[in-house]
């Protein structure tokens, strides 16, 4: 499952990327915005939540205006792995050795058959595991880390 959001400055992309989902019968479910001004770390937070209570089978696509802010949100939450994509390598890598389980995208930084393309590599790109699982467990612990150590 898709879970997709966006705040303002990223929803005629989150409708575009909507749109592009459909025609591929590929389900999703919009957290929002409706197009109204929301604040990116409360849409970040509910994709993200979304996500994690299914983590083998949901993905994440955030999307503001330039996808900074819901990457930072993103990756405050523990066993979130946000990217910011803005090219093909990135997209596509980001999933091969990071594993990430979500994708953020700028509405207005990129265009949308850009951010469609993008968005379908990484859809369509498998973790290799081997020596970047070694690595993707690394940040896992970081999580886990008290402050003081």
């Amino acid at each position: 499952m898709i879970i997709i959001g966006s705040d303002h400055g990223g929803y005629e992309l989150k409708e575009f990327l909507k749109s592009w989902l459909e025609k591929r019968n590929m389900p999703y479910i919009d957290c929002g915005c409706d197009g109204s001004s929301v604040d990116y770390p409360d849409i970040a937070e509910t994709v993200c939540r979304k996500v994690l209570k299914e983590p083998e089978n949901n993905k994440g696509v955030l999307v503001c205006g330039t996808g900074i802010g819901v990457s930072v949100s993103a990756n405050k939450i523990p066993g979130i792995r946000a990217a910011l994509c803005t090219d093909y390598y990135s997209a596509k890598y980001t999933r091969k050795h990071n594993d990430t389980n979500v994708i953020c995208l700028g509405g207005r930084t990129i265009g949308a058959e850009l951010a469609a393309e993008l968005l379908d590599i990484w859809l369509n790109t498998a973790f290799d595991g081997g020596r970047h699982a070694l690595r993707v467990e690394k940040i896992k612990k970081l999580e886990e880390k008290p402050e003081d150590e």
